[in-house]
C-alpha cells in the first residue's frame, strides 16, 4: 500500500510564521550549549509533594553522571523490555504505562520540579516499582545509558518552539536521532505525539531523511489513531478541548 504523506490532511502541513502557544514540558528541550530552557519550578509545592520529594524520589531516581552499564540493573527485577518517557509532564502517562506492562522498566526523564512532584504522587498510589525518575535533561540518560538499551522511547507533546529561530531547540534534531538510535535496539519504537503541525512536519522531514528509523504509517488513520491502549495525556486533553487534533507519529528503528 502507498505511503501516506503529510499532504494527505492539509493542516499537517507546515503551518508558516504562526506562533501556537507554547506546550508545558521543559523537559522535553533539545541540545543546547546553555542547557535546558523554560522554568524548572512552579508554584510552591504541597506538603505530600514536598515530603515525596525528600523521601521517595531518592530511592526511584538514579545517577546519570556516568555510564550505566545494566540498564536493567535500575529496576527491583529485571523487566522484560525498558522503556523511557522524555519529559513526562505530570507522569500521568508514565503511570499508566507502568500499571499496564508491570513487566516492564520506564524511565521518566523531567525537569520540571513539580512534575517529578506529581509522578511521585501516581507511582507511590499505584504502588509501582517498575518505574525510575529522573530530575533533569533526558539528553543525560540517553548519554548514560549502554547501546541498545532500549525497547521504545515516548516523546509526547514537547514544547514546539513555534518561532522559527526557535526551531533549533527542538528536540527530535538530526544529531538526537542519531543519539536515540545508539540506544535503541532494533525493531524498538520511537513514538511522536504532537498537536501542532509544524512540529509534525519539522519532526517527520528528519526522520524521513535518518537512516536510522522508518516511519511505520501505511495509511492516515495510522497517525490520527493514538496507540493500543493509550491513556492520554494533560496536555492533550487541554489541546483537545480548544479544538487541536493530535497526530501519534511512530517511527522503527532499523
Amino acid at each position: 500500500m502507498k505511503r501516506q504523506g503529510l499532504s494527505d490532511r492539509p493542516d499537517i502541513e507546515a503551518a508558516g510564521p504562526g506562533a501556537p502557544p507554547q506546550h508545558e514540558n521543559p523537559a522535553s528541550m533539545p541540545e543546547h550549549p546553555t542547557g535546558l530552557f523554560g522554568r524548572r519550578k512552579g508554584k510552591k509545592l504541597r506538603e505530600r509533594q514536598a515530603e515525596l520529594l525528600r523521601t521517595a524520589l531518592p530511592g526511584a531516581t538514579f545517577d546519570a553522571s556516568r555510564p550505566i552499564l545494566d540498564a536493567a540493573a535500575l529496576f527491583p527485577e529485571r523487566p522484560a523490555a525498558l522503556w523511557l518517557e522524555i519529559g513526562f509532564g505530570s507522569g500521568e502517562h508514565l503511570a499508566a504505562e507502568a500499571s499496564r506492562h508491570p513487566d516492564f522498566g520506564y524511565i521518566g526523564c523531567e525537569a520540571f520540579l513539580n512534575g517529578v512532584a506529581k509522578a511521585l504522587t501516581l507511582i507511590e498510589e499505584s504502588q509501582l516499582r517498575n518505574v525510575r525518575l529522573y530530575e533533569g535533561d533526558a539528553r543525560a540518560v540517553i548519554e548514560a545509558l549502554p547501546s541498545s538499551a532500549l525497547d521504545g522511547v515516548y516523546l509526547l507533546y514537547p514544547d514546539p518552539w513555534p518561532k522559527r529561530r526557535q526551531r533549533k531547540r527542538r528536540f527530535l534534531s538530526d544529531e538526537m536521532l542519531g543519539r536515540l538510535a545508539r540506544v535503541m535496539r532494533p525493531g524498538a519504537e520511537l513514538r511522536f505525539a504532537t498537536d501542532i503541525d509544524d512540529n509534525a512536519g519539522w519532526t517527520l522531514t528528519r526522520v524521513l531523511r535518518s537512516a536510522d528509523f522508518t516511519w511505520t504509517a501505511r495509511n492516515a488513520e495510522d497517525w490520527r489513531s493514538p496507540w493500543e491502549g493509550w491513556s492520554g495525556t494533560r496536555y492533550e486533553t487541554k489541546a483537545l478541548l480548544v479544538g487541536r487534533r493530535a497526530v501519534y507519529l511512530t517511527f522503527r528503528r532499523n
